[in-house]
């Protein structure tokens, strides 16, 4: 059952996995919003007005739920979040939650992404907020991270079991050494908070090539599996590299190309 009063646009999804290049299996499925017909995403947004948007927020979660739980998910999902305020999160984490139980999708398999651009204000609070629910197995992600200007400052007051590179940090590492030490520092830091760091955004196998040997292992981009829509793609793992652990990486020298 969809939240009360959802009026809005018709759409469904398309699902991208990210993969765990050390295993070559699906780690989890990013449900990306899509119109009926395949639209992009931005063509079903620009018709929810800002009045809307959290309610709309809520019917886009209980939906990729039930289609991925349709589909026969057996990894994690992780579900684009926009939190407004304190009080619109817990709302929509609990309609979230609920739609899990409904469809008999555990909630440990239940990630939350959030932007670091859309982090709310209120950080403390937020971060309370979101601990509870996690005390019920959910999980929280940072997408974009590297993107804004909070980056390693947030992960001070609030650690999420997940980041995601932002595209711009990713895009053509293996050739830019201030690009690459920032992903070292990040990975670093994350290694030591156990938060698992997930490239997204690869499209080529020298970016990959380069994560991989800094201790990435969790990946997400066309070079693996393009979207597919309404369903879950094939995945092709490259054989270029074998990814090490970020321990016996994490002191080695800046590599500048």
């Amino acid at each position: 059952m969809e939240p009360q009063d959802a009026p809005g646009p018709s759409f469904t999804f398309a699902f991208q996995p990210i993969v765990d290049a050390t295993t070559h299996e699906v780690f989890s499925y990013e449900a990306l919003i899509r119109g009926p017909g395949n639209e992009p995403a931005y063509k079903v947004l620009e018709q929810v007005s800002a009045d809307r948007l959290n309610v709309f927020d809520q019917r886009v979660r209980v939906k990729a739920i039930v289609l991925a739980t349709r589909l026969g998910i057996d990894c994690l999902l992780n579900l684009n979040f926009v939190p407004q305020n304190v009080r619109s999160a817990d709302s929509s984490i609990r309609t979230t939650v609920d739609a899990a139980n409904r469809t008999h999708l555990p909630i440990e398999r239940i990630v939350l992404e959030v932007t670091e651009r859309e982090v709310i204000v209120d950080q403390a609070s937020f971060a309370e907020l979101i601990n509870e629910y996690r005390g019920l197995g959910l999980k929280v992600a940072i997408d974009d991270f590297g993107a804004g200007y909070s980056g390693l400052n947030l992960l001070s007051n609030f650690q999420p079991d997940q980041i995601k590179l932002d595209m711009s940090l990713i895009r053509g590492i293996e050739r830019h050494g201030p690009r690459q030490a920032i992903a070292r520092a990040i990975g670093q830091v994350c290694f030591e908070l156990g938060i698992d760091v997930i490239a997204e955004g690869i499209e080529t196998v020298e970016e990959y090539g380069w994560l991989a040997n800094a201790g990435v292992r969790l990946f997400q981009g066309y070079l693996f599996a393009k979207p597919a829509f309404e369903a879950f793609p094939p995945v092709h793992y490259p054989k270029t590299v074998q990814p090490l652990a970020m321990e016996k990486v994490c002191d080695e020298p800046l590599a500048h190309e």
